[in-house]
């Protein structure tokens, strides 16, 4: 069982990666399942949520994308069809009705896409689909959110009077107004609007000559609005019709609120299903947003980062328009512990709680920024002991707390922790705060325990240099600037560079050498070491860059040279081919002046055209003797490139081949199962898990829940048999 403490994810920042997922949710009920997102519980759940992310981002790919997934969240809709005889309004039904269409339309497209996305159908295919509910509201409300005429008999015939009358009371309106106008009773805008009545603008002087009733005057009273006489008994008609209608509305809502009231806990569902597809696609931004990828997730105890970036310092550096620096760090068996030091602001926080989130962030179903080559095992309790963690609230001292913590990981630790302590052992005595740090590190070391503590303790680097499985490491600095360069290196111990800093923050020398003397030599001779060392380092990997560089451009003015002299060969040739063109010009030419003074001497036609036909000849003889040299040349040409490319066809088929070879031979070596009925199975190349419900002459028949399908024996892979009670 998988239980990350709610204070770990405190101290790596857990939620503020969930407050940016968050913001990427479109459902209010998205945004707030993103807000509590944690790890799971489980190795399978864990793969099953990460593996719902990948196919969703897949998806971007596919001819077909995945329907929206917004809808109005109803949580007003279920209180009230939770109160027995309450009616729910127009607009709710539309909500309703929208909610669960788009459910049904997921459900359809997963149902459809299932062998491509076979995690996403699994999420939904439990849940129930019907068109009970949509086709209900649609035969009652239309698509602009208003009762339809023919919700009911009654309703179709009240509207349907409703009309006639108004009709009436337009015509008989009418009729007055051209009446009355003709009589010059009429003020100039003849009509107006009172209390959504029609009415007569009568002028002051003649309202007595116009039957009807005062509904109103102008505010200089030179004008009285009256209501014809003929219009009021159909107006009355019309009032009770609209109450009619409204009644009848009253209880059509009524009755289709006692339709839908059943649906409540379905209803909820739906909710829930179409916020945790939110939360997925939510995932999926974030994933993009990060350039993040799904490492391999092994069994083995084994954690190999390759070029990871911390999620929320790469975000905030990019807004910046700053570098952030990649970190590769490995624990195995063969390494479970790796003890960081060097001076302070080199990164070491940094890279404690890359790990960290990282791991966190896997284990809660979000891809990671890292190298798709990394491997990453999942740990059932993640320890952490990050930063200054004193409590004024319970009297705590920094260091108290610290070893009410360390109280914790001792009783916690095991062969599936991974700890994570910043400053290992400080706030205490230096020697004997080093001497319980390393009596903790050892207990932890005995357990089989995974982790990485950041120290200045001498004492734990000795220990780290001596003991097997534990080793030591640095964040790089510039050994002339003592600038951090935010790598870390694996393999030896940092020096913390104290008095080095001090002297470049401008700390008289004399004080520094006071400062030493009062140190144990050793200490200060150790420290020097391997402020030595990192030194030399520092300067190696100055001259490796340099030569690196230096081995580029070289390869880059070679490159540069040979085109150079491709093009000068070019030249060559074409001034060649020039150079013999002119030259067959001028004896062409030579050879017809010869021809032309001797034909000017003798004028004999016969020996002329002879000479010409001869000439000609010539140089037909030699144009046959090119055609036929290039023909061979690009002849040859073409055998060469057809024989590279039937090399690489070969290479590429003996190793298909050898990979065939290796995956029969696995397949040979593995036990043979004899299937039964009950056994959970699944196609070799699918990933859909189904049972066996009856094994006939070969043939099985597997439910995959939202259907069966029938196989040969032969082709399943056996996953797992039911236990027996």
């Amino acid at each position: 069982m998988i239980k990350i403490h709610p204070k770990t994810l405190s101290d790596l920042e857990f939620h503020t990666v969930c407050a940016q997922l968050s913001e990427l949710c479109i459902t209010d009920m998205g945004k707030v399942k993103a807000l509590k997102l944690a790890p799971q519980r489980n190795y399978r759940k864990t793969l099953f949520v990460l593996d719902q992310t990948q196919e969703y981002i897949n998806s971007d790919t596919h001819e077909t994308p995945i329907p929206n997934h917004g809808f109005d969240a109803l949580d007003h809709e279920l209180k009230m069809l939770g109160i027995e005889d309450t009616v729910l309004e127009v607009g709710s039904f539309r909500k309703i009705g929208s909610l669960s269409e788009t459910v049904n339309t997921h459900l359809r497209y997963f149902r459809k896409f299932q062998e491509t996305f076979p995690v996403l159908h699994q999420t939904v295919r439990d849940t129930e689909y019907t068109t009970e509910l949509t086709d209900e509201i649609n035969t009652i409300v239309d698509r602009f959110g208003e009762i339809k005429d023919d919700a009911s008999p009654v309703l179709l015939q009240t509207r349907r009077a409703i009309n006639e009358v108004k009709a009436k009371i337009n015509s008989s309106f009418a009729s007055a107004l051209s009446r009355y106008a003709s009589f010059g009773y009429l003020d100039e805008i003849r009509e107006s609007i009172v209390d959504n009545v029609r009415v007569l603008a009568v002028s002051a002087m003649h309202r007595r000559k116009v039957k009807g009733s005062i509904l109103g005057n102008s505010k200089t009273g030179s004008i009285v609005y009256i209501q014809p006489e003929a219009t009021q008994t159909h107006q009355r008609e019309l009032n009770n019709l609209l109450y009619d209608e409204q009644e009848e509305v009253k209880r059509i809502l009524k009755a289709l609120t006692n339709f839908v009231r059943p649906f409540g806990p379905l209803l909820k569902d739906y909710q829930k299903l179409l916020s945790t597809i939110d939360v997925i696609a939510a995932k999926a931004k974030y994933a993009k947003k990060l350039d993040a990828v799904l490492p391999k997730i092994t069994k083995n105890r084994e954690l190999e980062i390759k070029e990871a970036y911390h999620p929320l310092l790469l975000l905030n550096n990019r807004k910046r328009g700053e570098k952030t620096y990649p970190q590769d760090i490995k624990l195995d068996e063969n390494n479970r512990i790796i003890v960081i030091s060097g001076p302070n602001a080199g990164g070491k926080s940094i890279t404690l709680k890359t790990v960290g989130l990282l791991q966190v962030m896997l284990q809660s179903g979000l891809l990671v920024p890292v190298h798709e080559y990394s491997r990453f095992c999942l740990f059932d309790k993640i320890l952490t002991d990050i930063g200054d963690n004193q409590s004024i609230e319970n009297h705590l001292s920094t260091y108290s707390y610290r070893l009410k913590n360390m109280n914790y990981f001792l009783r916690k630790c095991d062969d599936k922790t991974l700890f994570l302590i910043d400053e290992f052992g400080t706030g205490s005595d230096p020697e004997l705060g080093g001497a319980l740090a390393e009596t903790f590190l050892e207990v932890f070391y005995e357990r089989n325990s995974y982790g990485i503590i950041t120290t200045h303790y001498a004492n734990l680097k000795m220990m780290a240099n001596e003991t097997e499985a534990i080793t030591n490491a640095n964040m790089l600095f510039d050994s002339r600037t003592l600038e951090p360069l935010y790598k870390l290196y694996v393999g030896e111990a940092g020096s913390s560079f104290t008095f080095e800093v001090a002297q470049k923050n401008g700390i008289p020398y004399s004080l520094i050498n006071r400062s030493k003397k009062k140190v144990e030599r050793g200490k200060i001779r150790f420290d020097k070491s391997i402020a030595n060392l990192q030194k030399e380092r520092s300067k190696l990997a100055k001259t490796t860059t340099s030569l690196k560089t230096k081995e580029q451009e070289a390869a880059k003015q070679q490159q540069e040279l040979n085109k150079t002299n491709a093009r000068i060969q070019e030249k060559l040739e074409s001034y060649q081919e020039l150079y013999d063109s002119n030259q067959r010009l001028i004896y062409l030419g030579q050879k017809l002046d010869d021809l032309s003074d001797k034909f000017f001497t003798n004028k004999n036609k016969k020996l002329l055209l002879d000479e010409l036909y001869k000439v000609v000849q010539i140089e037909n003889s030699k144009r046959r003797k090119q055609n036929a040299k290039q023909k061979r040349a690009q002849k040859a040409k073409e055998r060469r490139v057809k024989q590279e490319a039937e090399k690489k066809v070969e290479v590429i088929r003996q190793k298909k081949k050898e990979e065939k070879q290796k995956e029969i031979q696995v397949e040979k070596e593995k036990p043979k199962i004899t299937l039964q009925v009950g056994d959970q199975v699944r196609l070799p190349d699918g990933r859909a898990v189904g049972s066996i419900d009856k094994i006939e002459k070969g043939k099985a028949t597997v439910d995959y829940g939202m259907f069966t399908t029938q196989v040969d024996v032969e082709t399943l892979e056996f996953v797992k048999r039911p236990k027996t009670k």
